[in-house]
C-alpha cells in the first residue's frame, strides 16, 4: 500500500487549506480512534457481557478473538482495496460497516449474535483503518504538514487504549454494557457524512485482490484458535479439537503456497528475508499474546476478587498506558544514539519480569502487588519495544511496500493476541477446573441455598465467593506462565537474532508509518 499518491483532480475545495485541513485530519483521526479504542472499551465490559449473555469464562475470550482475527487477517486486504477502488470510498464503506456491526452488537440477545457482530466489526476495522492511514498521504502535502498530521494520528493511536479503558468504565457503570457498542454508531455516521466533503479521493491503481490468500490465512488462524479453546472444554483428544488443528494447519500451509505463486500477494513473503524485520515481527507475535492476556484476565480479576466497579477498573489500568507512553518516548529519543537492540532486549526482560510476577497472583492478592506492580513493569517494557520494532518493520523497505510492511506488523499484533489468548485460555481452563474440583466439597458444606442454586444453573461458583476467587486466580496465575515463556522467547530473539544498529533505522516519519 503506497502512501505517496497525489490528490485527485476532483478534490473537494474544503480539503485544501486552513480550517478544512483541520477537519480533514479530525475525521481521519476519529476513525482510527474508534477502531483502536474498541479493543479496550469492550474489555472493561466483559464481566457484564459474561453474565448477560451466559458466556463461560473460556468462551468469553471469543468476544476478543472474533474481532482480532478478522481485523488482523483482513487488514492487508483492506489496504489493497483502498489502492484499487479509491481510498475515500473504501474508507467510508469500512466506517459504516463498523458502525452497523456495533449497532448489531449492542442489540445482541445471545452469544452467537454478539460474536457475529464482533467479527463484522473486525472486517469493518480492517477496511477503514489502513485506508485512514493512507488518506493522510493523499490529503496532506509531503513535509512539515504531513509530518504534523502523522504525529496527531500516532498520538491518537497511542492514546486509544487509555481512552477506551475510561470510556468503557463510564459507559458500563452509568449506562449499560451495550453502550460500549452503541457509542460507535453516531461517530461512524458523522464520519461518513463529513468524509465526502473534507477528504479528497485518491487515484485508483490497477491491481487484483488476493482474496484466496486472505481467506486461507484468516480461516486457518480461526481453526487454530478454535482448536485451543475447544481443547479447554473438551480435551485434546476430542475429534473436533483435532479436526480444527488439522484444518488450521492445512489452510495456513495453503496460504504460503498461494502467496508464493500469486503475482500480487497480500503478504509479500520476501519481507521475511531480513532477519531484523522477521525477528521484530516474531517478537511482536509473542508479546502481543501476553498483552491481550493481561487486558482480558486481569480485568476479570479486578472486577471479581477485588470487587472494582467498571469505572474503577478502567482507572486501575491507566498506569499501564502511562508507562507504555513514557517508555516509548524514551526509546524514541534515544534510538539514534544507542540503536534498537538495547531497548528491545531490555524491554523484553522487563516484560518477562512483569509476567513472571503475575504468576504469583492468588485470591489474597491486592491491587498494588497483584495488578499495579506487574502491569507497570510489563507496560514499561512494552513501551521500550514498540518503537524499535516499528522502525525495523519498515527499514530498507521500498516506498511502494511500506504500507504492506507496517500492515504486516499490525497483523502480527492482532494475530499474536488471538493465538496467545486462546493458548492462555486453554491453560486457564485446565487449572481452574482442577481448583474447582478441589474447592467443591468445602463449598457444598457451607453454601447457602441461593449459592447452590447458582452453581446448579451456571456450573460455576457464585461470583465473590472464596471458591470462585480461588478458581479464577489459580487459572490466571498458571495461564501467565505461558505468557512469561513467550516473553522469554522474545528476549532470546532480541539478544541472539536482532543485529540492527542505529544506522540501519529509517529516518523521517517512518515511526508513524508503523503506528496504524
Amino acid at each position: 500500500m503506497a502512501i505517496s499518491d497525489t490528490l485527485s483532480k476532483n478534490a473537494p475545495p474544503q480539503a485544501g487549506k486552513g480550517r478544512g485541513k483541520g477537519i480533514t485530519l479530525a475525521v481521519i483521526a476519529a476513525t482510527q480512534l474508534m477502531v483502536v479504542l474498541d479493543a479496550t472499551i469492550v474489555n472493561i465490559a466483559l464481566p457484564h457481557i459474561k453474565d448477560a449473555l451466559n458466556f463461560s469464562t473460556t468462551d468469553l475470550s471469543w468476544v476478543i478473538n472474533a474481532y482480532t482475527l478478522t481485523f488482523g487477517g483482513l487488514l492487508l486486504l483492506g489496504g489493497r482495496a483502498g489502492d484499487i477502488l479509491g481510498r475515500r470510498r473504501v474508507f467510508i464503506f469500512g466506517t459504516l460497516l463498523f458502525g452497523l456491526a456495533s449497532l448489531l452488537g449492542g442489540f445482541a440477545q445471545d452469544s452467537s449474535l454478539l460474536l457475529a457482530a464482533r467479527a463484522l466489526q473486525g472486517i469493518g476495522g480492517a477496511i477503514c483503518s489502513p485506508t485512514a492511514f493512507a488518506l493522510i498521504a493523499t490529503n496532506f502535502e509531503e513535509g512539515p504538514e504531513r509530518n504534523k498530521a502523522f504525529g496527531v494520528f500516532s498520538a491518537v493511536a497511542g492514546s486509544g487504549a487509555a481512552i477506551g479503558l475510561l470510556a468503557g468504565g463510564l459507559l458500563t457503570e452509568y449506562l449499560d454494557w451495550r453502550w460500549v457498542f452503541f457509542v460507535n454508531v453516531p461517530i461512524a455516521i458523522l464520519i461518513a457524512v463529513a468524509a465526502p466533503r473534507y477528504i479528497a479521493e485518491s487515484e485508483r491503481h490497477p491491481g487484483r485482490f488476493d482474496l484466496p490468500g486472505a481467506l486461507a490465512s484468516t480461516l486457518g488462524l480461526v481453526g487454530l484458535v478454535y482448536g485451543f479453546i475447544r481443547a479447554a472444554s473438551d480435551g485434546w483428544s476430542d475429534s473436533i479439537t483435532l479436526g480444527s488443528f488439522a484444518a488450521g494447519a492445512i489452510l495456513l500451509a495453503a496460504f504460503f503456497v498461494i502467496e508464493n505463486r500469486t503475482d500480487q500477494p497480500i503478504t509479500p513473503l520476501h519481507l521475511f528475508a531480513n532477519r531484523n524485520r522477521t525477528g521484530g515481527l516474531v517478537m511482536m507475535l509473542c508479546l502481543a499474546a501476553a498483552m491481550f492476556g493481561i487486558f482480558f484476565y486481569v480485568v476479570l480479576f479486578v472486577q471479581g476478587p477485588l470487587g472494582y466497579s467498571p469505572l474503577k477498573a478502567g482507572v486501575s489500568f491507566l498506569p499501564i498506558s502511562v508507562s507504555i507512553i513514557i517508555a516509548a518516548q524514551i526509546a524514541s529519543n534515544l534510538q539514534a544514539k544507542y540503536g534498537p537492540k538495547p531497548f528491545m532486549a531490555g524491554g523484553a526482560l522487563l516484560v518477562t519480569v512483569g509476567l513472571t510476577w503475575l504468576t504469583q497472583m492468588s485470591g489474597d492478592s491486592g491491587y498494588l502487588d497483584g495488578v499495579l506492580g506487574p502491569t507497570v513493569v510489563f507496560g514499561f517494557g512494552m513501551g521500550l519495544i514498540f518503537v524499535p520494532v516499528m522502525l525495523l518493520a519498515v527499514a530498507g523497505v521500498p516506498g511502494e511496500e511500506t504500507g504492506a510492511a507496517s500492515g504486516l506488523l499490525n497483523s502480527m499484533q492482532q494475530i499474536g493476541g488471538s493465538l496467545g489468548l486462546s493458548i492462555l485460555t486453554t491453560v486457564f481452563a485446565h487449572y481452574a477446573t482442577a481448583e474447582a474440583t478441589a474447592q467443591l466439597p468445602g463449598f457444598m458444606k457451607s453454601a447457602t441455598p441461593d449459592q447452590l442454586a447458582y452453581l446448579q444453573q451456571h456450573h460455576e461458583f457464585p461470583p465473590g465467593t472464596d471458591a470462585a476467587n480461588s478458581v479464577l486466580t489459580q487459572g490466571i496465575s498458571h495461564g501467565f506462565i505461558v505468557g512469561a515463556a513467550l516473553a522469554a522467547v522474545a528476549l532470546l530473539i532480541a539478544v541472539f537474532v536482532i543485529k540492527a544498529k542505529a544506522s540501519d533505522l529509517p529516518s523521517g516519519d517512518s515511526s508513524a508509518v508503523a503506528m496504524h
